[in-house]
């Protein structure tokens, strides 16, 4: 869920406006999943821009403190959230970890980079939601090494009835700064897409697996 319409709509047109969600509806993208998209997130171009990665990371750290107060330590998920991640941090003055998809195959076979404490309360920060499946995948690697899960905070989810249960099954407490109705819903008010082009994304959202442009 989204905490506050204003930064949703913020973020939307940040994200936009250099590009890291791209809306294509007639030249489709195709994801790894071999899914044909009408929109395409890479929020990894938020770090080579200082006033929006600023901006994530304060709304990031507002958000954390009202949530859950100050945690012990931030942890990102590997490898879109380093970045972030280690600004949200530093920010708010707080030990960083990364967590991988598994463990390493050498040295000392990590799969939590950094340092924590069994028992400490982290905040785990992603970039993207989609399935959830990576998100996560690091808190089950964080609980198994006894970390307390706060939440987890994203900067922008699709919104995938599949990511909400999966969160649910796994007990995690979710939220994002901005999420796809109000990306469609900022998109469409700036001229960036037509009418015709937001039902499109509108129905491609309803069935992304299935969908055909």
């Amino acid at each position: 869920m989204i905490l506050n319409k204003e930064t949703a709509i913020k973020t939307a047109e940040l994200l936009l406006q250099i590009k890291a969600i791209k809306l294509e509806p007639q030249q489709p993208f195709t994801w790894a999943s071999g899914w044909k998209s009408p929109i395409y997130c890479d929020n990894r171009i938020i770090l080579s821009y200082p006033p929006i990665r600023n901006y994530i990371r304060e709304q990031f750290a507002k958000q954390i403190e009202e949530l859950y107060g100050k945690p012990d330590a931030i942890a990102g998920v590997a490898t879109g959230a380093i970045g972030i991640g280690m600004l949200v941090a530093d920010y708010m003055n707080l030990p960083f970890v990364y967590v991988r998809p598994e463990a390493k195959g050498h040295g000392r076979k990590n799969q939590i980079e950094g340092h924590l404490d069994s028992g400490q309360n982290v905040v785990v920060i992603e970039d993207l939601i989609s399935t959830g499946g990576s998100s996560i995948n690091a808190v089950k690697a964080l609980k198994e090494a006894k970390i307390n899960i706060k939440g987890l905070l994203a900067i922008f989810t699709y919104g995938f009835d599949i990511a909400e249960e999966n969160f649910k099954v796994a007990n995690v407490d979710l939220h994002t700064l901005g999420n796809y109705e109000h990306l469609i819903e900022t998109a469409l008010r700036t001229n960036y897409i037509n009418a015709d082009e937001a039902e499109t994304l509108k129905t491609w959202r309803q069935d992304p697996s299935k969908w055909n442009q």
